[in-house]
């Protein structure tokens, strides 16, 4: 067993060798030829800024449908109820009351 081992770790150590000299010799060549990425057939995967403005317009921002008169804060009506409409409508307000005009 120990014999097995010790020539599996060998056979790693040859391995790893050459693989160091593979890719020292691939690396000369790019060098040599002057080889770019695009000319091996790697290419890059990175978002054009036409990609990433397209992607930004998917999270416009929401125009705020209701309005606290006292304190002036907005809330679209996406997501969590804000604390000040909370409590208005738990002291029996209307949510109708809250709207901004012309939404």
């Amino acid at each position: 067993m120990s014999q097995i081992e010790a020539l599996q770790k060998q056979a790693e150590e040859v391995r790893r060798s050459e693989i160091a000299g593979v890719i020292a010799e691939i690396r000369q060549k790019i060098q040599d030829y002057d080889l770019t990425a695009a000319d091996l057939g790697f290419v890059a995967v990175v978002p054009t800024k036409a990609e990433t403005a397209s992607r930004s317009d998917k999270r416009t921002a929401v125009k705020p449908k209701y309005r606290d008169p006292a304190s002036g804060k907005t809330w679209t009506g996406r997501g969590v109820m804000p604390k000040w409409m909370k409590d208005a409508v738990e002291s029996g307000r209307r949510r109708e009351e809250f709207l901004i005009p012309d939404n």
